[in-house]
C-alpha cells in the first residue's frame, strides 16, 4: 500500500523501500522480462527505484509540444509519486507552454510548472517519451545537470542518454513503462492514474490500430477500464472534437498537398505544410493540428506522408508516417529528430522547399 501523502510543509512521508518495491503484489503481473537476478534489466530498475527512494523532490519532464503519451505518462508518474509523499514538479521545455485542448481533461495538471521553475541543478529528473536530447527544449541543460537523469522511452531511435534508462522499442507507448514503474512502486491504479495511462496508450497506438499493439496492450487497457474510466469520453476528446477554425486550416492544408510518386525510392510521398498565418487567422494552435498527418497518410498511392507545421518564429515541425516499407525514423534522425520506424518527427529552422528537399534526400 502506498505511503500517506506528506503533510503540508513537510519534505515527504516515508516511501516504500527498494526491496518492497521489487516485490510482486498479489493479483498483479510478474516482473517484466529480463528479471531474475541483480544484473542487466533488473539491476537498472533497482538503481532507478533507489534514486527515487532517496529523492525529496523529483522533476518529471517530457518532450516539447507534448502529445497524449508524453503528458499522460508524466502526469501519471507525478500523481503516483505525490501519493508516496515526494515533492513533485511536471514540466516541458516550451515557452510559452501550451497544453493541447484535446488533453485539457487529463488529471494532475496542477503539478505542471513552467520550465523556468525547474531548478538549474535538480535533485532527480525523470524523463518521459523523449526520443533525443533535442526534444528537451529549454530543459536540456537542467536535465543534464541533475544528480540523476532517468529516461523512460519507447523510441527505437533513442541514442541512450541519461544516467539510467528504461528504453523498450517494443512497447507501444511510454505509458506502458510507467505502468511498470507504478507496479514496482506498489501504487495501485485509480481512475486518475488510469485516465492518464489510457490516454498515453490510446494516443500512441492510434486507438489500438497500429502494428505495435499486442495482446498485452489490450490486457493493460482492460485493467485501466476496470477502474471505471469512461474510454468513450476520452476518445471523443482525443479525436472527435475540434474547432470550426481547425476545419478551415485542414481544408487549406489539403488543398496545398503535393503528391510525388517518385519520392521515397518510388514508394511515393504526399506532403503539405501549414503556415503560421493560417493558424493565426483562424485562431488554431499548432498542437490542434497534430491529427492532420493521419488524414494526409490515407492516399493509397503514397507510402510516406509528411506535414510541416510552422511556429511563429519560423521553425518547422515535421511529422511523418510510413505504411511499413520505409524507415522514416532514420530520415528524421538525419534532420535532427527521431521517433519510431513508421512514425517520427523533427524540427528545423529552414524554408519549406529546402526542408522537403532534405527530407526526400534522407528518404
Amino acid at each position: 500500500m502506498a505511503a500517506e501523502p506528506a503533510a503540508a510543509g513537510s519534505t515527504r512521508a516515508s516511501v516504500t523501500s527498494v526491496t518492497d518495491a521489487l516485490a510482486v503484489l498479489p493479483g498483479q503481473r510478474e516482473p517484466a522480462p529480463g528479471g531474475g537476478g541483480p544484473d542487466g534489466f533488473e539491476l537498472e530498475w533497482q538503481r532507478i527505484l533507489a534514486a527515487i527512494d532517496q529523492a525529496l523532490t523529483i522533476d518529471l519532464i517530457c518532450h516539447i509540444a507534448p502529445d497524449g503519451d508524453a503528458l499522460g505518462s508524466s502526469l501519471a508518474a507525478g500523481l503516483a509519486l505525490r501519493s508516496l509523499g515526494h515533492g513533485v514538479r511536471v514540466s516541458f521545455g516550451d515557452d510559452p507552454q501550451v497544453i493541447p485542448e484535446s488533453l485539457a481533461f487529463l488529471p494532475g495538471q496542477e503539478l505542471i510548472v513552467p520550465a523556468a521553475a525547474v531548478p538549474d541543478r535538480p535533485e532527480l529528473v525523470l524523463c518521459f517519451d523523449v526520443a533525443s536530447e533535442g526534444r528537451l527544449g529549454l530543459l536540456h541543460d537542467k536535465a543534464f545537470a541533475a544528480r540523476a537523469l532517468v529516461v523512460f522511452d519507447h523510441h527505437a531511435s533513442n541514442p541512450g542518454f541519461g544516467t539510467h534508462r528504461v528504453i523498450d522499442p517494443t512497447a507501444p507507448a511510454t505509458a506502458v513503462l510507467v505502468d511498470e514503474l507504478l507496479r514496482r512502486l506498489r501504487v495501485p491504479l485509480d481512475q486518475q492514474l488510469a485516465t492518464c495511462l489510457y490516454t498515453g496508450i490510446a494516443t500512441d497506438t492510434g486507438s489500438f490500430k497500429y502494428a505495435a499493439t499486442t495482446p498485452a496492450t489490450h490486457e493493460l487497457a482492460g485493467r485501466l477500464l476496470a477502474t471505471g474510466i469512461r474510454h468513450d469520453l476520452i476518445s471523443r476528446r482525443l479525436w472527435d472534437t475540434a474547432s470550426f477554425g481547425y476545419l478551415k486550416v485542414l481544408a487549406a492544408a489539403l488543398d496545398r498537398a503535393v503528391f510525388e510518386p517518385d519520392a521515397a525510392g518510388g514508394h511515393g510521398l504526399v506532403w503539405t505544410w501549414v503556415p503560421y498565418q493560417d493558424l493565426a487567422l483562424f485562431g488554431v494552435t499548432v498542437e490542434e493540428i497534430e491529427g492532420l498527418i493521419d488524414i494526409l497518410r490515407k492516399p493509397a498511392e503514397a507510402e510516406v506522408a509528411l506535414v510541416l507545421k510552422q511556429d511563429p518564429d519560423g521553425t518547422l515541425r515535421g511529422s511523418c508516417r510510413s505504411k511499413g516499407a520505409v524507415d522514416v525514423a532514420a530520415a528524421c534522425t538525419a534532420l535532427g529528430g527521431g521517433g519510431h520506424t513508421f512514425a517520427a518527427g523533427f524540427s528545423v529552422r529552414a524554408a519549406v522547399p529546402e526542408t522537403v528537399a532534405r527530407f526526400k534526400a534522407a528518404l
